[in-house]
C-alpha cells in the first residue's frame, strides 16, 4: 500500500510540475509549436534517465523508486497531451509542424534515455 501512496503523491507533484513548465513556456514562447509539452517530456526523460542510469542502485527504497519513476516522471510526462496537440496541428493544416513535433519529441526523449541508461545494460 505504501508504494501506491508514493505513486499517488509523486504523480500529483509531477503533474503540478508539468503544469508549471507549460505555463512558464506560454509566458515566454509564442508559437504554434507545442514547446511546453516537448520540454516537459524531455525533462521527464532526463530525470528518469538520471535516476535509472546513475542513482537506481543507490536508491534502496521501493517506495522512493515508485514515487520518482512511476509517480513523478509519469505525472510530469504527457503522451496524451503530446498526441492531442499533434492531432490539432494536423487538423489546423500545420502538418509540417505536427511531423516535426513527432520526430523531435520521440528522438529527443528516446536518445536521452538511451544515453543516460546505456551504461546500466
Amino acid at each position: 500500500m505504501n508504494v501506491v501512496i508514493a505513486i499517488f503523491i509523486g504523480g500529483g507533484l509531477g503533474s503540478i510540475t508539468r503544469y508549471g513548465v507549460s505555463e512558464l513556456v506560454k509566458l515566454t514562447w509564442k508559437s504554434q509549436f507545442p514547446l511546453g509539452t516537448l520540454l516537459a517530456n524531455v525533462l521527464s526523460c532526463l530525470v528518469m534517465g538520471l535516476l535509472i542510469g546513475f542513482f537506481s542502485e543507490r536508491i534502496n527504497s521501493q517506495e522512493l523508486k515508485a514515487f520518482l519513476l512511476i509517480g513523478f516522471c509519469g505525472g510530469f510526462s504527457t503522451f496524451s497531451t503530446f498526441s492531442k496537440e499533434t492531432l490539432d496541428l494536423f487538423q489546423s493544416g500545420n502538418a509540417l509542424i505536427a511531423i516535426t513535433n513527432i520526430f523531435v519529441s520521440i528522438l529527443f526523449c528516446v536518445l536521452i534515455l538511451w544515453f543516460l541508461t546505456s551504461r546500466t545494460s
